[in-house]
Formats: structure tokens, C-alpha cells, sequence
């Protein structure tokens, strides 16, 4: 397995990596070639920032890239090899094995000793790949032969093993900014050699639609792009209905078992939790749309009701298990309304959190003290045996004698006294 050599070739060669076929979508024919035709992520490569060595020829270290889907980790990939004269190896870990990671570390290790070049490894989905296959780079970054260069959509701090994080420098990256996109999107219109020259007229009004439609992704806007200029002939333009064929239903960005799933559910839980009802309704709309499963999101909002709303309005959790009802009866999309309605009433309800910190201190205690015997006042006296060895004795019937609510202790001796609803209020 081989990749491109960069600054140990004439310089005609140093644009190899960058040659498409013309007929090779939008996105690969734009990609940039040089750091001044990279958009975004200023805070890792502006001046003064993070990879300005690494990008002026003074890479030190590995690199962990963490960012959405075009954000630009491949492209960063390939001008630090670059300035670096590293040779330059793409590696996908959704197509390859172990098998293949062995073949590339030997390659790497003999072009090294061959010509003293070292390989800039570049891991595309690093986080698909398990922790024996993760750890079998290990020897090769420790050893410089390789520099890695991993990238991934997932937080690396659940997905990728811990000692090549310890030897890898983490880096996130942002989606790009609509002006980002907008400003991607004009070169694309404008370039003659790669993008469209000019070919189609597109409005600013009709770019910004797109850059919207991407969600921070540069390949998504691009494509969506050629999508539309595909759809009028020659010196037309990409009118409103075009753009309504071109973009279709929007496909929101999202992964049940991933991180945005969790980050997802906070925003919603914490909307909630801060009376914010328009929050709610949004960031409930957002899991819907990206089809989050209905089930869990009755789950979610039936704990709110209670950790969040709880004594406040008890009414809450019924209005969550009449929502959970009426979506098992109406399905998709019809029920979908019935779980907006009890989130917007959660959020617009008093709250207390009374009942969730008293079971957890009451947790506390039952696991840190002894397990005392119930006190014989509080046991039932159902046999004689039981009556003469004194249960029930001194218990006092609350109905019939008021004074016992304050006079008459119902706690083990050890914890006596101890209160889990603060004051008299348990609201």
C-alpha cells in the first residue's frame, strides 16, 4: 500500500495528491490546495495558533483531528504533509484490518530506512477501528517511523484507546460557518478549472440557502450545490424552485448511540430544568427530526417530570404517561404532538427537585449506615409472641392523636432527627 510523496519529487509531482479526474464530484474537485485556499478553523491554523508550526514545516507530534463531517480534517491532513515533506498515506479504517495496518507500518519502516523520508499515516474513521487494531500503531509512532494523523466524528475520549491519545495531540474542529460556506460556495460558481465556471447564475440569496441547508458541512454544501446546478441547462439559474428540488427534506446530522445523541438530550433536559419553553420545543423538534427513538424520549421526559418538576406539580408525570398513551395510539406523526405538548408543560411548570436530592441523601445513608432493626413502635403485632415481646408498643395512631406527627420518631436511633426535605415545604 503506497500514497503520494510530497518534497521528494520534482516539483511537478507536489500537486499529485490534488489531481481529479473531471468528471469527479464537486466536493474532491474543490478541495483546497494550498492553506490560503483553506476556509475555516482559524482558531488551529491562524497566526500565532496551534498548527502555525506545524503548517510552516515544524510538525512535532501526532495528531488526533476531531470535527463533523467536512470540516476540512482530510484536507488539514494533506498540507501538513506537505509542508512537513512527509510521504503521504490515506488510510480508510472502514475498509481495512489489521492485516493491512501491519502491511503499512512495514512499508513505512523500510521507506524510512530506505530513504530516511518519514510517513505522515493519515486514519480516516480512526474510531472504527478496535482497541487491538488502535494499539497496533503504537510501536510505529513511538518509534518515528510514522506520524499519525487520525480523524474522526467521535469524541476520541470515549473512542479511541488511551495510550495513543497520550501520544497524539487532540484537536477540535468547528462546522463551518454560513459566511464560511457562502464564501466556498462562490469559488465553487466562479472557478473555471474545478467548479462550474460560471456556468449557472446563483444568487447570493440562493448561496445562502444552501450553506444553510449544509449544516456547517463544506461536502454537503457542494454537493448540494452541483445537485442544483445540475438541474438547469447552460447560463440558467438556480431559481427557488430548483433549490426546492435540489435540497429536498433537510437530513439532519445525528447519531443515536454517539455523542450528539447525549449532547442532544442534555440541551433538552436542561431547557426544561430552566423553564425555557421555547428551548424545549426546539431541541425536542431537533431529536424528532432526526429520528430519535420515540420511546426513549417518553423515558426522558417521564424522569423530567419527576427529578425536575416532581412535588412542585405531581400532575407532570401523568401528563408524560398520557403523552406516551396517546403517541402508542396515533403513531408517527399524528403522537409526535402529544410528546411536544407534555415537554412545553414541563417546562412551563414550577419546579422542585425536593424529591430527587431526599432519595439520594436517603440512598447515601442507607448505604453508609448500619441496617438497624425497624423500632419495635413502627412493627405490626400479629401474634401474641409478638405482641409480649413488645411490637407496636408506644406506637401512636396519627388520626387519633395529631401530636404524634412531631412527638413520635419513625427513623432508625441512628438517624433520628435526619431531614431529607429541607423546612417544612417538600415542594
Amino acid at each position: 500500500m503506497s500514497g503520494d510523496l510530497f518534497g521528494n519529487e520534482p516539483a511537478e509531482r507536489d500537486e499529485s495528491v490534488f489531481d481529479v479526474a473531471p468528471d469527479a464530484p464537486l466536493a474532491e474537485r474543490m478541495r483546497p490546495r494550498t492553506l490560503e485556499e483553506y476556509t475555516g478553523q482559524r482558531h488551529l491554523v491562524g497566526q500565532g495558533r496551534v498548527l502555525e508550526k506545524a503548517l510552516a514545516g515544524a510538525l512535532g507530534q501526532s495528531l488526533i483531528l476531531w470535527g463533523p463531517p467536512g470540516s476540512g480534517k482530510t484536507t488539514l491532513a494533506y498540507l501538513i504533509a506537505r509542508k512537513n515533506e512527509l510521504r503521504f498515506v490515506p488510510f480508510s479504517a472502514v475498509l481495512s484490518g489489521i492485516k493491512e495496518i501491519r502491511e503499512v507500518m512495514a512499508e513505512s519502516a523500510r521507506e524510512r530506512k530506505r530513504t530516511g523520508l518519514r510517513t505522515l499515516l493519515f486514519v480516516d474513521e480512526i474510531h472504527r477501528f478496535n482497541k487491538a487494531q488502535q494499539d497496533a500503531f503504537l510501536p510505529h509512532v513511538e518509534r518515528g517511523d510514522i506520524v499519525l494523523i487520525g480523524a474522526t466524528t467521535e469524541n476520541p475520549s470515549f473512542e479511541v484507546v488511551g495510550p495513543l491519545l497520550s501520544r497524539a495531540r487532540t484537536l477540535r474542529l468547528e462546522p463551518l460557518a454560513e459566511p464560511e460556506l457562502e464564501g466556498i460556495l462562490r469559488r465553487a460558481v466562479e472557478d473555471a478549472a474545478n467548479g462550474l465556471g460560471a456556468r449557472v447564475r446563483v444568487s447570493d440569496a440562493a448561496l445562502t440557502r444552501i450553506a444553510q441547508a449544509a449544516d456547517g458541512d463544506a461536502r454537503r454544501a457542494l454537493t448540494l450545490l452541483e445537485t442544483a446546478s445540475s438541474l438547469v441547462p447552460d447560463d440558467g439559474e438556480v431559481d427557488e424552485e430548483i433549490l426546492v428540488e435540489a435540497l429536498q427534506r433537510k437530513v439532519l446530522h445525528y447519531d443515536k448511540g454517539g455523542e450528539e445523541h447525549y449532547n442532544l438530550i442534555s440541551a433538552l433536559h436542561k431547557s426544561v430544568r430552566n423553564s425555557d419553553a421555547d428551548a424545549t420545543v426546539y431541541w425536542l423538534t431537533r431529536m424528532l427530526e432526526a429520528g430519535e427513538d420515540r420511546r426513549y424520549l417518553v423515558r426522558r421526559l417521564i424522569r423530567i417530570a419527576i427529578e425536575d418538576v416532581g412535588l412542585a406539580d405531581p400532575a407532570a408525570t401523568r401528563v408524560c404517561l398520557d403523552a406516551a398513551a396517546a403517541w402508542d395510539r396515533l403513531g408517527t406523526p399524528e403522537g409526535e404532538l402529544a410528546l411536544v405538548q407534555a415537554a412545553a408543560y414541563l417546562a412551563r411548570a414550577p419546579k422542585s427537585n425536593a424529591l430527587y436530592t431526599a432519595y439520594a441523601a436517603a440512598r447515601q445513608d442507607v448505604q453508609a449506615s448500619t441496617a438497624e432493626p425497624v423500632p419495635l413502635h413502627l412493627r405490626n403485632a400479629s401474634t401474641e409472641l409478638m405482641e409480649r415481646e413488645g411490637y407496636g408498643k408506644g406506637y401512636r395512631y396519627a388520626h387519633d392523636d395529631p401530636a404524634a406527627v412531631e412527638e413520635m420518631d419513625c427513623l432508625p436511633p441512628s438517624l433520628r432527627g435526619r431531614r431529607y426535605f429541607a423546612g417544612d415545604d417538600s415542594s
